[in-house]
């Protein structure tokens, strides 16, 4: 839905006109469903799961090491004793860092994911080919300076919002319960505090997320009736096409599919902390029996 320019990007470009095809996530489903089946809702998801082995791998081994660099100590409960902006930076740091690691594995998801039927690309390999063909090597990069914009803010809050909700039910341990220990949430405050994290940076940061789809495809041949085809040449820059999308679309341009994004985000980003949290544990613990 989000990446889905309305009607009025036809004056654009071309003959390109007609209604918005997804209004809404219940309309969307059914449209995915009649038209492309099943499989139509993991469109994308082999170069997504690509993606998220590295940019995980790398996001979380940069942040443990700027945490131990800030704190001193390698031990993950001792990290909890940095203040919410060492949490921050650190946190953005990563996200940008995995970000440029693992970039043309996003690029090829979002193209497959919105490309619609009839396919342009009937696999990751073909719009690889395609891309590098028409657009050189830098074409896998397309989008990577909006991407980055938004990952700073969106991966600063994630986790900065994690540690501080994490903080916050600690402390409400001790209070309620008269738990003393450092690290005393349970798995399920691990999720709430996750999953609050990931609504919350989600929400905030939404419009520059559209803006981002936006440039990556820039030029993407699809068929019509998915939306008017967004010009190589159409947007001069990240604020350019941030005052376009409000002229032309009005603000609520900003948060198409605000809520298939966080319905995806929070829950995702509450089990990879939960998980994180305890492999962190497990290897804290077996590197203290060695």
């Amino acid at each position: 839905v989000q990446l889905e320019p309305t009607a009025k990007w036809g004056v654009l470009r071309r003959d390109v006109y007609g209604p918005s095809k997804y209004t809404g996530l219940m309309q969307a489903t059914k449209d995915i469903l009649r038209e492309e089946g099943l499989p139509g809702f993991w469109r994308g998801n082999v170069p997504a799961l690509f993606m998220y082995m590295p940019y995980t791998a790398i996001q979380f081994t940069v942040l443990h090491k700027l945490k131990t660099f800030a704190s001193g100590s390698s031990r993950t409960e001792d990290h909890l004793h940095l203040s919410p902006y060492l949490s921050y930076v650190s946190g953005a740091i990563a996200g940008s860092a995995a970000t440029v690691g693992s970039y043309p594995f996003d690029l090829l998801r979002t193209i497959l994911a919105s490309q619609g039927e009839p396919k342009v690309y009937p696999n990751m390999r073909s719009a690889l080919v395609d891309i590098v063909q028409t657009r050189g090597v830098r074409g896998l990069y397309a989008g990577l300076t909006p991407t980055l914009v938004e990952i700073i803010p969106y991966a600063g809050l994630q986790f900065g919002s994690y540690d501080t909700f994490k903080r916050s039910m600690m402390s409400w341990n001790r209070y309620r319960y008269g738990i003393e220990e450092d690290d005393s949430a349970s798995s399920f405050q691990l999720f709430l505090c996750g999953f609050a994290a990931g609504t919350f940076s989600k929400a905030a940061c939404h419009p520059l997320d559209v803006v981002k789809k936006r440039f990556q495809i820039e030029g993407l041949k699809r068929h019509p009736r998915y939306g008017a085809r967004i010009e190589s040449s159409t947007y001069k820059g990240m604020y350019h096409a941030l005052t376009e999308i409000v002229v032309k679309e009005g603000f609520g341009g900003l948060y198409k599919g605000l809520f298939p994004s966080v319905v995806k985000s929070a829950p995702a980003g509450a089990v990879t902390f939960v998980a994180y949290e305890y492999i962190s544990d497990w290897i804290g613990a077996k590197a203290g029996v060695e």
